[in-house]
């Protein structure tokens, strides 16, 4: 017996954010196996990638949010994962990004953070939201400043090491 998680679209003036489906696999799979996912624990094999996958979707069944596929709203192509996510050794629910290759350097983490950060507050009601970066990770320390995230700390996970905190604007300052 299957439970469906119901997982909202996002969109913006390029970008959908929405569940991921098998069809993704293939893109996130191609991520997960490269090095652009060093900063995330990678690279993965393909069995890790789609239980990672999976994971991303589960995490919507078990915290009632979760992070989007971002894909391009004309082809429909994978460009990424964004959302809040909220691991149990996380210090707090964070707005986390990550794009594949083909949308680096194009805005995509940024449009598709902002839409998350305003989920987070209009919609789940948060009034404060973090992001976690590696150190030397300095396209997503970009964004996060983009965003107007102030760095807040740091906090040591066994797995990725050292991650610098940067918290981003309150609800209140955005409006």
């Amino acid at each position: 017996m299957t439970h469906p998680v119901l997982i909202p679209t996002l969109e913006t003036d390029r970008l959908v954010l929405r569940a991921p489906t098998a069809t993704d696999l293939d893109a996130y799979a191609a991520f997960c196996q490269s090095e652009r996912s060093a900063g995330v624990g990678g690279p993965f094999t393909l069995d890790q990638a789609f239980h990672k996958l999976s994971a991303i979707i589960g995490q919507w069944s078990l915290r009632g949010f979760g992070r989007w596929m971002v894909a391009d709203k004309q082809s429909n192509e994978p460009l990424g994962i964004v959302g809040p996510f909220y691991p149990i050794t996380w210090p707090e629910p964070e707005i986390a990004w990550t794009v594949f290759a083909a949308a680096e350097g194009r805005g995509i983490a940024y449009e598709a953070a902002l839409a998350a950060r305003g989920y987070v507050y209009d919609t789940l009601g948060w009034d404060s939201v973090i992001s976690c970066t590696t150190p030397g990770n300095d396209r997503s320390v970009a964004l996060a400043r983009r965003m107007g995230a102030q760095r807040d700390g740091s906090f040591h996970h066994a797995d990725y090491g050292e991650l610098l905190i940067w918290r981003h604007p309150s609800r209140g300052s955005l409006a």
